[in-house]
């Protein structure tokens, strides 16, 4: 069954104020504690419970932010995330109950830009919301004032302008966190970037606990544009390889 909800009463004055987020479970509970720390932030919020209300609220709702379960009835989170990303692109932090890196790529593959795994504290997953919102202002606003040229490593060309990745004349697909990790790994090539830095400055979270969130994004970023581009400093993070001149 459909559950739809939409606030009314979102604090204009809060950091979340007039931005849109869907929040798609069917766990009623965690439904319910997601969406009334998001109204807490000064979000609006609409919800719905199974896979086909959540394509239809998104489309007529245009949210800024997706929430979204992996398991969900009607069709599952992925396919949810696939119709939603053709309708227009829109960050999408997937949930998941099962800590199964698979799921975590197969996510990140279909548009998702974050993961986090059940059971998470609501503080964190705020803290992610506006982390991805940042996200898309900074791209915003990289767009409206573009670097200009495009870096090239080799094979490898990044056009910060257009925001595109190709390697070897081909373009590559990459969603906007997998951009921005590239882009921050390119920025000191061969240079040893920890998983800590890179939480940092890509999402702009600094606890240790989402470590795994960069070693995902990193293996799916190696899947796209190949393995051996970028290094595995054991114990220590990762470095993008470059040609040697």
């Amino acid at each position: 069954m459909e559950q739809t909800h939409t606030s009314h009463n979102a604090t204009s004055a809060g950091p979340g104020a007039q931005r849109r987020v869907l929040v798609v479970e069917d766990d009623q509970t965690i439904l319910d504690a997601i969406a009334t720390r998001l109204r807490a932030e000064g979000f609006l919020v609409q919800t719905a419970g199974d896979g086909p209300s959540a394509v239809d609220t998104a489309e007529a709702w245009q949210p800024d932010l997706l929430i979204l379960d992996i398991m969900l009835p009607g069709f599952d989170g992925l396919e949810v995330c696939r119709r939603v990303q053709a309708q227009r692109p829109v960050p999408v932090l997937m949930l998941t109950a099962r800590d199964d890196e698979t799921d975590m790529l197969v996510g990140l593959g279909v548009g998702a830009d974050d993961y986090m795994t059940k059971p998470f504290s609501m503080r964190e997953l705020a803290a992610r919301v506006h982390v991805l919102l940042r996200r898309v202002e900074r791209a915003a606003l990289a767009a409206a004032t573009p670097r200009s040229g495009i870096l090239r490593l080799g094979e490898l060309e990044i056009d910060h302008a257009q925001r595109r990745v190709r390697v070897r004349s081909e373009d590559v697909h990459l969603t906007p966190t997998e951009f921005d990790l590239l882009v921050c790994l390119a920025n000191t090539p061969r240079a040893v970037l920890s998983r800590e830095q890179l939480l940092a400055e890509v999402w702009d979270w600094a606890d240790a606990s989402g470590t795994r969130t960069v070693d995902s994004h990193i293996k799916a970023l190696r899947r796209k544009i190949g393995a051996e581009r970028i290094r595995t400093v054991h114990g220590v993070g990762y470095a993008l390889e470059t040609p040697t001149p």
